[in-house]
């Protein structure tokens, strides 16, 4: 039986075998299998980093695909119905444009504009008398307090339609003394009991008649300036007299009518002035100056001479505006820019009017177009 000391060097001399074989080297087989298990790691670990890597990029190819494709549906979509809205939009406009014009440019009477806006878009540049109209529309502006105005198309109707026009807007009374005679029977009159039988070469603007045709024609006029003019005086309302305004002054067969019978209700003033004046009876003033002109001596030149054209090729002189109040009774107040800041810058047509006339006010540029100022009162 071994002893304990035995025994206990069997023991270290295990621990040292232990030891021994700890501390020896791997041979070189062993190394090499290490290495090759290591590889084969770092090589499973790399191939499963790949896997997962084409994996995520056929996914994301997949879905950016599917995206691109979503994406060109919709830019295309978008595409389209920003053509068709495009197409729309010129198709409205040209109908709503075509409507608006053709309105516009038959319009006579246009809507009220800024006075200083139609100044700077009509008087231009830097010449002399655009810097003085300039400066005049400014003093009207500020010093008289009109901010205002409506263009008046510009023809040889113009000074007409800017009194007609402020008389239906304004519905000013019918004159006494057309009720009195009745002007549907004047041009009857003239012809069998004043043996005025010229007036059959009376000349409707640009529309020529002769003969028999000229009364009724004439007849025609004075119902259609007779009717209106009534009609524009039933109505209370200036919201609906406005529109009627609209209307009539769009019309222009209707509103050459009434020109024409304007004028030759002018005419038969002139007549029946001149019989006045033979007969030394009293007369207004603004006759003997008509009558001093060499052109219209009589009523048969002033008809030819003057009255004819107008429509025509010319339009009403300022000196005719004292006709057209006296026969309409109305106080007409012009005022001239050209002559601002003098004496004739304002002027009243007929001077000798009456003070129960009513009183309509215009405003001209060079005293052959007018246009008509819009006064608050």
């Amino acid at each position: 039986m071994a002893t304990s000391r035995e025994v206990e060097n069997d023991h270290r001399r295990v621990i040292r075998e232990d030891r021994h074989y700890q501390t020896v080297p791997s041979s070189p087989a062993q190394h090499q299998c290490t290495q090759e298990q290591h590889n084969l790691h770092t090589h499973q670990t790399s191939t499963s980093a790949e896997t997962a890597y084409s994996r995520a990029s056929l996914i994301l190819n997949n879905t950016w695909r599917k995206v691109r494709k979503f994406l060109l549906l919709a830019v295309a979509g978008l595409f389209m119905m920003w053509q068709h809205f495009k197409a729309f939009i010129s198709l409205w406009c040209s109908i709503s444009c075509q409507g608006h014009f053709k309105n516009k440019r038959n319009l006579s009477v246009n809507a009220e504009v800024d006075m200083l806006s139609y100044c700077s878009k009509k008087w231009k540049g830097e010449a002399l008398n655009a810097k003085q109209m300039r400066k005049a529309y400014e003093d009207v502006y500020w010093k008289h307090n009109i901010k205002t105005l409506q263009a008046v198309k510009e023809d040889n109707y113009c000074m007409l339609r800017a009194v007609m026009f402020q008389v239906f807007n304004q519905a000013i009374p019918f004159p006494g003394w057309m009720k009195e005679k009745d002007i549907l029977k004047l041009p009857e009159k003239l012809l069998y009991s004043q043996g005025c039988n010229w007036i059959q070469q009376f000349s409707f603007g640009p529309e020529k008649y002769a003969g028999s045709k000229v009364y009724q024609k004439l007849r025609s006029c004075l119902e259609l300036f007779k009717n209106e003019w009534v009609y524009f005086c039933a109505s209370k309302e200036q919201m609906e007299r406005n529109k009627m305004c609209r209307s009539f002054f769009s019309d222009d067969t209707r509103q050459n009518k009434v020109y024409e019978a304007l004028k030759f209700i002018m005419l038969y003033l002139v007549i029946e002035a001149h019989e006045n004046l033979k007969d030394e009876e009293q007369i207004p003033s603004f006759f003997h100056l008509l009558f001093s002109q060499d052109t219209c001596a009589d009523p048969l030149s002033y008809m030819m001479n003057h009255l004819n054209m107008v429509g025509d090729t010319i339009g009403l002189e300022k000196g005719e505006l004292c006709l057209v109040g006296y026969a309409l009774e109305l106080k007409i107040k012009v005022l001239h820019l050209t002559k601002y800041n003098t004496r004739n810058f304002e002027m009243i047509y007929p001077a000798d009017h009456k003070r129960e006339w009513h009183e309509i006010t215009l405003m001209t540029d060079d005293n052959r177009y007018y246009n008509i100022p819009v006064i608050v009162k």
